[in-house]
């Protein structure tokens, strides 16, 4: 026969070789095949919904860490303010203070400037009058000395008393 043609017996054992074939495998292989296909199936299914799942988490993850970091940026953003308006008003408080002692310190200055002035005043008329006394005193005795001035001085204090 040619090379195209194919034997017949050749054909009948490659025919009986690949049904026995076949017939084994049915038998003893074609179930955990199968089994094992199913099997792997299943686990690429689990695996598909575990990702799935994993990917669902970390989208709600990734929200809620976005909702954390807003939310304390918030918290900060509140905590400045109220930082700034407690500084705010501790600076008011504190220049009030100081506005309010310097004007104790200022009255109390001009109170003690008033009372010096006041006690130089009363020093300065002690004085005049204690000069005053003394001048008098002296220039009367130097006038009084002289009897004859005595009499001028007297009669003419008489001359300017009103008459009555």
């Amino acid at each position: 026969m040619g090379l195209v043609t194919p034997d017949y017996g050749l054909l009948f054992w490659a025919l009986l070789s690949f049904g026995v074939l076949l017939f084994i495998l049915k038998k003893f292989a074609w179930k955990p095949i199968l089994q094992a296909l199913k099997n792997r199936e299943e686990s690429i299914a689990r695996s598909m919904r575990l990702a799935e799942q994993a990917r669902a988490e970390i989208a709600r993850l990734q929200e809620e860490s976005k909702q954390i970091a807003e939310k304390a940026r918030q918290e900060r953003e509140h905590e400045i303010a109220e930082t700034k308006i407690l500084r705010e008003k501790l600076l008011a408080e504190a220049k009030e203070h100081a506005r309010v002692e310097t004007q104790k310190m200022l009255d109390k200055a001009r109170e003690q400037i008033l009372l010096e002035k006041e006690a130089a005043k009363k020093e300065l008329y002690t004085t005049v009058a204690e000069l005053t006394i003394s001048l008098t005193e002296k220039v009367l005795r130097a006038q009084l000395e002289d009897i004859e001035k005595q009499q001028e001085y007297i009669e003419r204090l008489l001359d300017e008393l009103p008459r009555n």
